[in-house]
């Protein structure tokens, strides 16, 4: 089964061609008695219908390994605002950083342009911190349960910083109920 890369409008690159098109728009093809598409090709304007494999997204992403099948990753995109000459100030002229927190390239953390405009090493931080999140997460985990397992390996001042680290992974995975009172 197949399922869509790139939506209507998307820009995307169109390697055998070597140009930047939009997608017009996005072609199923549906087999009798199925109930999801079995190929996926996008008209892009140029003559021909091209597939997924042909074409790449505007942004590039950063893919994160995370926990539990998640896949935190940053992604750029493009500045719709200010050309990469006006904002030379920026660690990455012309972009923004996007974290996806989702299998599709959309969904998760985004900041205005403004704010980017006025801090933008800050909000490239915390667009990595964010992205480092699961790992951090996944790796704190994994401390807490080896401390509880093997205590004697650990110094007085080891077990405190894995309270610490126990205190938060709890923090994190309370539920709103537990959250609330209830």
């Amino acid at each position: 089964m197949a399922k869509a890369q790139f939506h209507k409008n998307q820009r995307v690159f169109v390697k055998p061609v070597g140009t930047w098109a939009q997608v017009e728009r996005v072609l199923p093809q549906w087999a009798k008695d199925v109930e999801e598409p079995i190929r996926i090709s996008y008209d892009v304007g140029l003559g021909r219908e091209f597939g997924a494999d042909e074409l790449a997204s505007e942004a590039s992403s950063t893919r994160v390994a995370g926990y539990d099948g998640e896949n935190w990753r940053i992604m750029r995109g493009r500045n719709k605002w200010q050309q990469p000459e006006e904002c030379g100030h920026h660690p990455h002229p012309g972009t923004y950083p996007i974290v996806v927190t989702g299998e599709n390239d959309w969904g998760g953390w985004r900041v205005p342009g403004a704010e980017y405009d006025l801090y933008p090493e800050r909000i490239e931080f915390q667009a990595r911190l964010i992205s480092g999140a699961v790992r951090l997460y996944r790796l704190t985990r994994e401390l807490v349960h080896y401390a509880e397992d093997q205590p004697e390996n650990f110094s007085n001042e080891l077990m405190s910083l894995v309270q610490d680290a126990k205190q938060t992974v709890r923090a994190i995975e309370q539920t709103p109920e537990e959250d609330s009172g209830t």
